[in-house]
């Protein structure tokens, strides 16, 4: 049993250790953690640890020329998980979050751990009201989204995909078209619907 008590910061800065190549380093003494844990240091001896010397520390080898990396510049903006201190010093910019998907991601980065089902039910939630807003928008544009031919439903007939055998996702075919064309029969439903009762009302 080896010792995974570490400090929160390393000795020369206030950059929390798991960001440096700094060894990690015990509270306690050896000599007090043997005294106060029966059987603690058992594997201390290298030749009894398998992973070694996989575990030598020798941050030399890496060919870093840096102990901490230069910090990206706009990191105030990103989200980041609650168990990090601040954003990784290199951090894409691509996909801004932007509109409704983007508050609940950030509400998800901000109230939640990652250790909890909200954060990534928020996230996916996040995900589908993106996608849903892509498909809003693409009907306003000269080249709407077209579902059976952007969902690879039509890869199933005509590249003999009903036919392979050995397919792992072979008893989840029938779940195919509800998981694909259900969401847009049920926006079709759902327009149909209160485009008639508008109608009604207007009557």
């Amino acid at each position: 049993m080896t010792d995974t008590t570490r400090t929160d910061t390393s000795s020369a800065d206030d950059i929390p250790i798991a960001y440096v190549p700094d060894p990690p380093r015990m509270r306690e003494s050896p000599e007090q953690l043997r005294a106060r844990i029966p059987g603690w240091g058992a594997d201390l001896d290298p030749a009894d640890r398998p992973s070694h010397p996989k575990l030598r520390y020798a941050p030399d080898d890496t060919g870093a020329h840096w102990r901490f990396p230069e910090r990206q510049p706009g990191a105030e903006q990103r989200e980041r998980s609650i168990e990090h201190a601040f954003v990784t010093p290199v951090f894409g910019t691509a996909q801004p979050l932007h509109g409704l998907s983007g508050a609940i991601r950030r509400l998800a980065y901000r109230r939640y751990s990652e250790a909890r089902l909200g954060h990534w039910a928020l996230l996916v939630v996040g995900d589908r009201v993106d996608a849903w807003g892509s498909h809003l928008r693409s009907f306003a544009s000269l080249h709407p989204d077209n579902p059976i031919t952007e969902t690879g439903i039509l890869a199933e007939l005509h590249a003999d995909g009903t036919a392979r055998s050995g397919r792992s996702d072979r008893r989840h075919q029938l779940l195919d078209p509800v998981v694909v064309a259900g969401p847009w029969v049920a926006a079709a439903a759902g327009a149909f619907l209160g485009g008639r009762r508008l109608l009604r009302r207007m009557r």
